[in-house]
């Protein structure tokens, strides 16, 4: 099981480069919204972003279409990136574990340690309390 309190700069690297295709849980269509600026932040590194949001599903936002679950999402996902407060972020979690998603990514503020070691069993990789739109520069990782 991963220590969560630091992740090498490698892992981290690992992750960010072999990610295609991110479900980002949480999304919103408010442009003040954290998870409204990393989605756009994201697709303009060159990743597939798709929003869920329930209140959201079937509509556009930022040139996507909006899934209620993870579970709809008719491709594959590589990383699930949870934008909703801990207390919701095990059951993502185990949505994206369940879609086959290789990488579990809890934005900052977010974690929730037995989801993680659930992941983790599941032989899925964990990330918690990081903001991918921060670590990509900080890590300089260019696409």
């Amino acid at each position: 099981m991963t220590e969560h309190d630091r992740y090498p700069d490698a892992l981290i690297r690992r992750i960010l480069t072999e990610t295609r295709t991110i479900a980002l849980v949480g999304a919103s269509a408010k442009p003040e919204r954290p998870s409204h600026g990393v989605m756009r932040f994201l697709q303009r590194q060159g990743y597939r972003v798709i929003p869920v949001n329930p209140g959201l599903a079937g509509q556009q936002l930022n040139g996507e279409k909006v899934y209620a679950r993870i579970a709809d999402i008719p491709e594959r996902i590589d990383m699930v990136d949870i934008f909703r407060n801990s207390a919701h972020a095990g059951a993502a979690s185990d949505e994206g574990v369940a879609a086959g998603a290789r990488f579990i990514w809890m934005q900052l503020g977010v974690g929730d340690a037995a989801a993680a070691k659930r992941a983790e069993a599941a032989g899925r990789t964990v990330i918690m309390n990081r903001c991918p739109a921060i670590e990509i520069p900080r890590l300089g990782i260019a696409r």
